[in-house]
């Protein structure tokens, strides 16, 4: 519930903003005309406001509020001579702070609706920054939901947007995020960087480590994706929107069909993945949310990357998957500590480290990154090549549908997919996977 001294603080603020941002006597002049007090009794306050802000913050008005409600003479405003009252409300232009990138020009909320193709209503609806998807009716939701399991047993909840709000996402995502560049260190989500270019600094090392982040994007909270968007340079109102256009909550019905949790070792993991989803969240399966994961964790990137090179280390980011190694004799002892040091980073900047995937592997140990093996160059596992080469030899010899045995909806596109993959790591493999299924017959 908003109190008087903070509705009092807004429409000051206001006043100040509606108007040339030159002397304490000017605004004080249009506070006197916000609120029914005297300009004299504002011009110590208007003095401190101009002092903190040598521009006028068009872009943050809440800051703004924020901090006239924090000065000591707002303060004393209310404990000398009668209090004062809002009579005026200023409407003052809104407007984005200086751009850093080549993002869309969206000074108000009215030209993000023009820029949306949308009514300030539907624009409204559409964005959810009151949280409704908590509790309307399925056919009103803007997501659907799925349960499922991932391959270490932990639960996990794939979030869709449905076909408005995605085509929106894919528009915010190609005309304001990916102007925005992330951390070298990130690999994943990122033009010209790939699978391969996330592995490949760690090969032929003496130790490799890996870690991984539990629930990744349903530990993005809102607040830090409006975080975001501030620092591209749009102002309040619009970064307000813009979260709630990227972000979610979790609808009570779907809560209540999470799958249970297979070991004793996940109930926690499960319980704190609920905790996360019941609060505004990045969406797995939101074509925004690599993207602003990235920026979210550009300061953990940074920080990481810092202690890598303080520690004679690589680092490299893919997602949730944290890559780091070392050469020298002593690797497996400062790999040890190294790995003390990134669970607290990690811990500082609002993520979480899956204890139970972290890996320290040593020359002689299989090297795994993200399902690339680096102990010498970077390749894919042999008994998964092996399998595969064998899977497109039978396709060939007795035709795709007998090899099918796992009910795949597109079995074309499930090989094309794990050839590709193949290629992204090891072009030349992947070249030969590709002319043993160019010679399966019929396709």
């Amino acid at each position: 519930m908003t109190t008087p001294r903070t509705a009092a603080a807004v429409a000051l603020s206001a006043a100040f903003l509606d108007g040339p941002w030159t002397t304490a006597a000017a605004l004080a002049g249009r506070g006197a005309e916000a609120l029914d007090v005297t300009p004299r009794r504002l011009r110590a306050t208007a003095r401190a406001v101009l002092d903190a802000y040598r521009t006028p913050p068009r872009d943050r008005p809440r800051e703004l509020a924020a901090f006239v409600q924090a000065l000591p003479s707002y303060e004393r405003l209310w404990r000398r001579g009668r209090p004062p009252q809002v009579r005026r409300h200023a409407t003052p232009t809104v407007a984005m702070a200086p751009m850093r990138w080549q993002v869309p020009p969206i000074d108000s909320m009215a030209d993000l609706a023009s820029w949306a193709d949308l009514s300030a209503a539907h624009l409204d609806w559409y964005a959810d920054v009151r949280s409704l998807e908590r509790s309307v009716p399925a056919v009103l939701r803007h997501y659907d939901r799925t349960w499922s399991y991932n391959r270490p047993g932990r639960v996990r909840l794939l979030e869709q947007p449905r076909p408005r709000l995605k085509a929106l996402q894919r528009r915010l995502l190609h005309e304001v995020l990916d102007q925005v560049p992330a951390h070298d260190a990130a690999h994943g989500f990122v033009a010209g960087r790939s699978i391969r270019t996330f592995a490949a600094p760690h090969a032929g090392r003496d130790v490799v480590i890996h870690l991984d982040l539990s629930a990744f994007f349903a530990t993005i909270s809102a607040g830090r994706v409006f975080g975001v968007f501030r620092s591209i340079g749009y102002a309040e109102p619009v970064a307000h929107c813009l979260t709630g256009l990227s972000t979610t909550v979790l609808p009570l019905a779907d809560r209540r069909l999470a799958p249970p949790a297979l070991r004793d070792d996940d109930v926690d993991p499960r319980r704190r993945l609920l905790e996360h989803l019941a609060r505004p969240h990045l969406p797995q399966g939101s074509p925004t949310s690599p993207a602003l994961a990235n920026l979210v964790a550009y300061r953990l990137d940074t920080r990481l990357a810092g202690l890598a090179r303080a520690a004679d280390a690589t680092y490299t980011r893919y997602a949730d998957d944290l890559a780091l190694s070392l050469h020298g004799p002593d690797a497996p002892r400062r790999a040890r500590r190294l790995v003390d040091t990134v669970r607290a980073v990690v811990r500082e900047e609002g993520f979480r480290v899956n204890d139970a995937k972290t890996r320290i592997a040593t020359r002689d140990q299989r090297q795994l990154l993200c399902g690339v093996v680096v102990n010498d160059h970077p390749g894919v596992l042999r008994a998964e090549r092996d399998a595969l080469r064998a899977l497109l030899h039978n396709c060939r010899l007795h035709g795709p549908e007998s090899q099918n045995r796992n009910g795949h909806n597109d079995f074309r596109a499930h090989l094309l997919g794990r050839i590709a993959w193949v290629t992204s790591v090891d072009s030349a493999q992947g070249a030969r996977l590709r002319a043993q299924f160019d010679h399966i017959a019929g396709w």
